[in-house]
């Protein structure tokens, strides 16, 4: 059973920051450590967030706590060969219900065009066209209403 939580130990951090870059980064030629930011390493201002099952993790994302009721969900990846089994929806479920309890009313994105359905069946609204990652990726700004 997959279990959504938060990395604690040195190699759930060293799976997720590696499923990060496989997933987000890899696939445009940018180099191992391009899918971490200062913000990662800022424990007050962002949460971390693992779908793990048999301490194999499937699933990550990251929230920011970018205003005070409103969050930011970032680098948000489900393994390839793991996508369309409802991990990515449990991480979504996991950081609604965790914002709801820190007193979030708004949580914010930037979805790449290929996930726009995936984020708009959850009840996320595009707002507009965001920025254009890599050249080649476009992002466009989502947002909830908890």
């Amino acid at each position: 059973m997959i279990k959504v939580t938060s990395p604690k130990t040195a190699a759930e951090f060293k799976q997720y920051y590696a499923l990060r870059w496989r997933i987000l980064r890899k696939p445009w030629k940018q180099p191992e450590g391009s899918e971490q930011d200062k913000t990662d390493h800022q424990i007050n201002d962002c949460y971390h967030i693992i779908a793990i099952e048999n301490n194999i993790v499937y699933g990550v994302a990251r929230l920011e706590f970018f205003a005070e009721n409103q969050f930011q969900i970032r680098y948000m990846a489900v393994d390839d060969l793991h996508q369309g089994k409802g991990i990515g929806r449990k991480i979504i479920m996991h950081i609604e219900n965790y914002s709801q309890q820190k007193n979030a009313t708004e949580i914010v994105l930037n979805a790449r065009e290929n996930a726009l359905g995936f984020y708009q069946k959850l009840g996320y609204e595009v707002t507009e066209k965001s920025y254009v990652l890599f050249g080649s990726i476009q992002h466009f700004k989502m947002i909830k209403t908890l």
